[in-house]
């Protein structure tokens, strides 16, 4: 340990808690307070030696002496208050007051001491200020012309005043200032190893945070050049730095982004705000090139363009908000799912009511008819009513039966049971099954079946009912001297069931949905025809089961057309593995959720 560390932990106790926080004022304080005490200590601790040799002091002599005191007020002044650049001052003061007093008891302007008022103004130096340099020098400068005054006006005291003492201030003054350059030369050195040990720490300090940092941090000059970036840039762009430098970084915005690009800079640099703008990138990969999306905050930099005549620098931060994104693109379609689903359960109540309520309120009034004693049927009505009740049974079945295929469905357990048939057979017998309710309602069925249809593998429960729903609808849709056509034929290695009606046809706004489970072209309490909505739903279903597909094409007033694509040989008997998503589909639309075209936009920061 060294026989000055004391010392310096001295120093250092003195130095104020405000100038404690910053490594460089902490520095500048510690060479001001560090020479000026020790300095005066050392001289004062010289003065009994002096005695020693000289005798008693002149006048003269115990003034410098007592002036040593000055530099230990200063450094006390600066130790309480903080304030370094009042601190300079007095001390810039205390030595021209020095010197101009030494300067006019030995000669006045030409005397030995006055070449030293050069010495204020470099150790103002110091201070790092420009005002407490300009105060030293005015200290100075009017030391020398009061000195220069009183030696042409001949008010200088006779040398009698102060005795034969020349030879030894010469001496005091040329050691004295030899101590206190001293001192500033060794102030100054620690300022300057002080300054460059703080840029090196700040240089590793940035290396480290610019190479393990995520975010891109750029300096964008006038018209939004890059004068600088980090090298995260390189990972986030799949670019060069020196790539992106200039102009590099504009041409690598999306097109539609760039307005918003600029007028973020734009007005960072022009108003002094700071900006946030979320736009894409295009970035640079093994699979070539994809947009990305990145968020850029900045704001200008203090220290440029502060007097108006020049356009600020701004700084920006821009980090990729890819994933968010598509979190918040997944989150609206959740959103608008769980509103379709909502509308889905209403449409659901408002068929189920109308579907259960019309087939029991027959059933309940036509079997407390026949039960009431005070009525009497003949035979024929009883058989008829006998009959309504039956139909009205067998509807609510067919209800009850369609949501549970439906819920099988959905929930994977639907279940198919492939087996080899004649499709022409079958296709016949659904016709003939509905052969009566087309003609109590006036409507025709016309069938178009190929003569080489090959054997069909696949469940025959389903494919019936595939049929059924898709022909009892065209039925219901198709007003009375309509026609129904059924055409079967082979496309390559499936078999394509056609089923074409002249009825109402559905609108444009409402194609895309038909297949929702409990939707109906028209509005449940407007509708013209009865149903559940659960038919085309089912269909799709049966078929999807199938590794098929379904196409719909339709025209307002013109009729529907439904394409049925069923491959040949359906695999064995297996449950569905997936559910079957009957209410929406909507995987496409996560899936392209990151590749939303969503305009930028510039927000205010908060």
């Amino acid at each position: 340990m060294s026989f000055l560390t004391p010392v310096w932990n001295y120093v250092d106790a003195l130095v104020h808690p405000v100038a404690q926080n910053d490594a460089l004022t902490a520095a500048r304080h510690r060479a001001f307070i560090a020479p000026r005490l020790i300095g005066s200590f050392a001289a004062l601790a010289s003065f009994p030696v002096y005695l020693a040799f000289r005798g008693v002091p002149s006048l003269l002599e115990t003034f410098v002496f007592a002036w040593l005191v000055a530099p230990i007020l200063t450094a006390y002044f600066l130790s309480r208050t903080g304030r370094y650049e009042s601190a300079h001052v007095l001390s810039s003061l205390a030595l021209t007051g020095l010197v101009a007093v030494v300067a006019w008891c030995t000669g006045g302007i030409g005397s030995f001491a006055a070449i030293w008022l050069v010495v204020v103004p470099l150790e103002a130096s110091l201070s790092a200020s420009r005002r407490v340099v300009a105060l030293a020098s005015s200290f100075a400068l009017a030391a020398a012309g009061l000195l220069l005054t009183l030696s042409v006006a001949h008010l200088l005291p006779p040398p009698s005043l102060i005795g034969d003492t020349d030879g030894a201030l010469a001496a005091l003054g040329i050691v004295s200032a030899s101590l206190y350059a001293t001192g500033i030369a060794l102030g100054a050195e620690s300022l300057a190893r002080t300054s460059v040990w703080m840029r090196y720490a700040e240089e590793d300090r940035y290396r480290l945070l610019a190479r393990n940092m995520t975010d891109v941090i750029a300096r964008h000059g006038k018209n939004g050049a890059v004068l600088f970036v980090s090298p995260a840039a390189e990972a986030l762009f799949g670019a060069r730095v020196g790539d992106l430098a200039g102009h590099g970084l504009f041409d690598r915005v999306h097109v539609t982004d760039r307005p918003a690009y600029l007028t973020a800079l734009a007005d960072a640099a022009s108003r002094g705000e700071t900006r946030s703008v979320e736009f894409r990138i295009r970035r640079e990969g093994e699979r070539g090139a994809e947009f990305v999306w990145v968020e850029m905050r900045c704001q200008p930099l203090d220290d440029a363009g502060q007097d108006g005549t020049a356009e600020r620098e701004v700084v920006a931060v821009l980090r990729d908000v890819s994933e968010r994104k598509t979190n918040e693109r997944a989150l609206d379609i959740a959103r608008a799912e769980q509103e379709r689903a909502s509308a889905a359960k209403s449409r659901f109540l408002a068929t189920m009511s109308h579907e259960l309520r019309t087939p029991l309120n027959a059933i309940i009034g036509f079997s407390e008819m026949l039960t009431d004693p005070s009525l009497v049927f003949d035979p024929a009505r009883k058989l008829e009513y006998a009959k309504l009740i039956n139909d009205s049974g067998r509807h609510l079945l067919s209800v009850v039966n369609g949501i549970l295929d439906m819920s099988k469905m959905e929930t994977g357990n639907f279940e198919i049971t492939p087996e080899p048939f004649a499709p022409a057979a079958a296709i016949m017998s659904c016709c003939d099954l509905l052969a009566l309710k087309a003609r109590d309602a006036g409507v025709e069925i016309k069938t178009r079946i190929a003569l080489d249809l090959p054997e069909l593998v696949a469940d025959r429960r389903a494919f019936n009912q595939i049929l059924i729903n898709l022909v009892s609808n065209a039925i219901k849709f198709t007003p009375r001297d309509g026609r129904v056509t059924v055409a079967a034929q082979c496309e390559g290695a499936k078999l394509a069931l056609v089923v074409e009606d002249t009825g109402v046809g559905i609108g444009e706004d409402d194609l895309p949905r038909i297949g929702e489970a409990f939707f109906q072209a028209r509005a449940s309490y407007d509708r013209r025809h009865d149903g559940t909505g659960l038919g085309l739903s089912i269909v799709k279903g049966l078929v999807r089961l199938h590794d098929g597909e379904v196409d719909i094409a339709s025209r307002l007033g013109k009729g529907t057309r439904v394409t049925v694509r069923l491959p040949l040989e359906c695999e064995g008997q297996r449950p569905a593995v997936d559910p079957i998503k009957l209410v929406t589909e909507r995987a496409d639309d996560l899936a392209a959720a990151a590749n939303t075209d969503v305009h930028a936009q510039v927000k205010k920061s908060a």
